[in-house]
């Protein structure tokens, strides 16, 4: 990405945090990046944080951008991109994170053979925890998913799939940090009930689905003999486990990706 120059439309939370990924993973320098917002005081402090070029004039910035990342709310998109049309041609690359919002439905206000890669993060990105999807749109180059997904390695890891999959990927990462946080609340709750005081309870439960997760991804082994590494017979995580099965927790969780999947859908087809 040496040599190159960034434009990210629209300097909310999202832009703000892969604006400063790009820039702490020495990606490009911060001179190199241009942020726009519509909001005086949001410019004026992405500017003093993170010394990012900073404007309200989003053809301006993408003028002189190779890549342009598209970080602005699904709703506003038509808009943004009516307007950003006239100044992106096919030597810049648009990265697009509205949720929602296809492939398709860009290249269709933008000029024919744009190329496109369409990414899901998701919120732990804030933290440079993130998960991330990217797909390809049929005029990108194998050189501009590979950039694209340098950028988002930069606030987490990333996964490249079918434009067709990025429901079923809103639906398990996208929605997914929610699921989490309602386990952690339970936890910390049950934790509460036998005894814990709440902030106790609360670290206990956070840090335990953090080691988990981490204990997965560092070893690589099943979920399955994980656990088994924890359940000894007769003993008490089995108990907890039973409940767990008999309370219906696993259905609950297949059930909420499969309803967050499908609202996905229902609402991309408005776009």
């Amino acid at each position: 990405m040496k040599g190159k120059k960034i434009a990210v439309i629209g300097g909310g939370k999202m832009g703000e945090v892969l604006a400063s990924g790009i820039i702490s993973g020495k990606l490009l320098s911060a001179s190199d990046v241009t942020v726009t917002d519509i909001v005086p005081a949001r410019l004026e402090h992405l500017k003093n944080q993170h010394k990012v070029q900073v404007t309200a004039d989003n053809r301006k910035a993408v003028k002189d951008a190779d890549i342009v990342i598209l970080a602005v709310k699904p709703q506003n998109m038509s808009e943004v991109l009516k307007e950003l049309s006239p100044a992106i041609d096919k030597g810049k690359l648009v990265i697009s994170i509205a949720a929602g919002i296809t492939i398709g439905f860009i290249q269709g206000h933008l000029k024919k053979g744009t190329r496109i890669v369409r990414v899901m993060p998701n919120t732990p990105a804030l933290i440079r925890e993130g998960a991330a999807a990217l797909a390809a749109g049929e005029n990108a180059t194998e050189e501009d998913l590979q950039t694209a997904r340098s950028i988002f390695e930069a606030v987490g890891v990333t996964v490249i799939v079918k434009e067709d999959l990025m429901d079923v990927v809103t639906g398990l990462s996208g929605s997914g940090p929610a699921y989490v946080f309602i386990i952690i609340d339970a936890l910390s709750d049950a934790g509460v009930l036998m005894g814990l005081p709440r902030d106790i309870a609360q670290k206990l439960a956070a840090q335990t689905l953090l080691g988990a997760a981490k204990l997965y991804l560092a070893t690589g082994k099943h979920p399955g003999e994980l656990r088994d590494m924890v359940t000894s017979p007769g003993g008490t995580t089995i108990a907890g486990i039973k409940e767990m099965e008999q309370k219906g927790l696993r259905g609950a969780l297949i059930a909420a990706v499969e309803a967050a999947t499908l609202r996905s859908k229902e609402l991309g087809k408005g776009k």
